[in-house]
């Protein structure tokens, strides 16, 4: 596949199946014959929950790698990029959602906030690898009464879907791995997720922490002593990370110059988007492409 000239973001309508390509959610059957012309790596400004039942492959998620090894559940946030190497075999099933649908008719607007398994402050999405023939059996009948609700067009319909959707991630929280189990509603981490959340939202702008601190509705001190604290990085490092993540993907997946990607990340002097991508990685834009290629 030839490169394009940026990391196309999608959109919910683009991969609705049903006549009305408005639904905010979609369910369906995930297998080799589903048939979506993307892009890789591409973004989604939905979350995504992708059940695998069968095949294998690799599911590269913020340049974090991880093994397929069915059956297991992946887990994505808006604005991350993501790239799916996948087996043949591989069959699963895939439901798709705005954070308006899913919060519609709940009075905590940070529920999902709260589940590990999105805006992981640590920047981690491994899958949750499922063992036991009653959770793989639940969770599929959840995914295949959704798949018959989309062939559905009512109010009704819609609330069932969004009480499936509810039962299928209460469900996943609950099973989900201990160790990697953070308190998430404790009022830090919903911070340091909610900073994240702004973080994919707004890196383009450059803006300082005092601004995200604003946006946040509190101090730029208490922002940086709770990410601090949490994740071990300053606020600083976190907005650092993701333009990096972000000059790198540029520089793999486009064939866009370095002054041409330092101009979409509003960087103000070319010099100054040089040394700062250098000093995180040690080499130049030219020299990251360089060596990029050779192992590819």
């Amino acid at each position: 596949m030839s490169k394009s000239n940026h990391i196309p973001t999608y959109s919910l309508e683009q991969f609705n199946t049903t006549p009305n390509k408005h639904k905010p959610y979609q369910v369906e059957v995930f297998d080799a014959n589903r048939h979506f012309e993307v892009q890789y790596p591409h973004r989604h400004d939905f979350f995504e929950v992708l059940f695998l039942t069968k095949g294998s492959g690799q599911h590269i998620i913020d340049s974090n790698s991880y093994n397929i090894t069915p059956p297991c559940i992946f887990f994505l946030s808006p604005g991350q990029a993501h790239k799916l190497e996948l087996s043949e075999d591989v069959e699963g099933y895939i439901f798709l959602f705005t954070a308006e649908f899913y919060l519609i008719n709940k009075s905590n607007k940070n529920r999902l906030l709260e589940l590990p398994f999105f805006y992981n402050i640590h920047l981690k999405n491994p899958p949750l690898n499922l063992s036991g023939n009653t959770s793989v059996h639940f969770i599929t009948n959840l995914f295949l009464r959704g798949c018959e609700k989309m062939e559905e067009n009512s109010s009704l319909c819609k609330e069932e879907i969004n009480a499936i959707l509810d039962l299928l991630l209460n469900t996943c929280h609950s099973i989900y791995p201990k160790e990697i189990h953070q308190p998430e509603k404790g009022k830090g981490h919903l911070l340091v997720k909610r900073f994240r959340q702004i973080i994919e939202e707004k890196y383009q702008e450059n803006l300082s922490i005092n601004q995200y601190a604003e946006l946040l509705n509190v101090t730029p001190n208490h922002l940086t002593q709770t990410v601090k604290s949490l994740t071990g990085n300053t606020s600083n490092n976190l907005i650092k990370q993701k333009l990096i993540l972000e000059i790198k993907r540029l520089l793999l997946h486009t064939d866009l110059s370095s002054t041409e990607i330092s101009n979409q990340l509003n960087f103000n002097d070319q010099s100054y988007f040089t040394k700062f991508f250098k000093r995180s990685t040690g080499l130049t834009p030219k020299e990251y492409r360089v060596e990029s290629m050779k192992n590819t």
